[in-house]
C-alpha cells in the first residue's frame, strides 16, 4: 500500500485515488460531489454512486441501502490532498473557462467532465505498471488502507470502524 500512495502521490488523481484505497468503493468514488465533503470538520458522507453500465451509459443513483449512507472521517493525508486537488480543478476552471463542465463532482478531467469507474480503475493501474507494482484492484486495496494508515499517524478511534462500516 505504501509503495502504491508513493507512486501515485505525483499524479493529478492523487486524492480520488486516495479515496478508493481508503474504504470507499470505487463507484463512490466517481459519485462523491464536493459538497459531501467537509474538509474543516475532516468528514465526508456516502450517499450517491455512479457506475457505467454497458461501458455506456452513466447510472447515478443512491447507495445500496441506507447502511451504505454513512459519514467517515477523512484521515490528514487524504485531507491534504482533497485540498490541493480542489484548488487544481479551481485553476482547471480558470484555464478553460466556458469549457469546463463544473458538475461538482471529485472525480473529474481536466475540463470538469466526471470520470467513471473504469477511466479511476485504468490510471491506478497505470501508475502500478509504471512502476513495477504488482496489480491490485482497488475494491481489493480497501482492507489494506487500515494497515497503511495505522502505520502512518492515522488514530486508532478513526480506523474503528474500518475500510467498510457496513454489515
Amino acid at each position: 500500500m505504501g509503495a502504491f500512495v508513493a507512486a501515485m502521490k505525483s499524479d493529478r488523481l492523487f486524492a480520488p485515488l486516495l479515496l478508493s484505497v481508503m474504504g470507499l468503493r470505487p463507484a463512490e468514488v466517481c459519485g462523491l460531489r464536493w459538497s459531501d465533503i467537509d474538509l474543516a470538520a475532516a468528514t465526508l458522507g456516502i450517499a450517491n454512486t455512479r457506475t457505467v453500465m454497458g461501458n455506456r451509459t452513466v447510472v447515478e443513483k443512491d447507495t445500496k441501502s441506507m447502511a451504505g449512507e454513512r459519514v467517515l472521517p477523512i484521515p490528514s493525508l487524504v485531507r491534504e490532498a482533497l485540498k490541493t486537488f480542489r484548488a487544481t480543478q479551481a485553476v482547471d476552471r480558470l484555464a478553460a473557462g466556458e469549457g469546463y463542465e463544473g458538475g461538482g463532482y471529485v472525480l473529474v478531467d481536466e475540463l470538469g467532465c466526471a470520470l467513471n469507474g473504469r477511466q479511476l480503475r485504468a490510471r491506478a493501474y497505470k501508475i502500478m505498471d509504471a512502476n513495477g507494482l504488482r496489480r491490485v484492484r482497488l475494491y481489493d486495496a480497501r482492507a489494506s488502507c487500515l494497515t497503511y494508515f495505522a502505520n502512518n499517524g492515522v488514530p486508532d478511534h478513526l480506523l474503528a470502524g474500518g475500510p467498510d462500516t457496513r454489515t
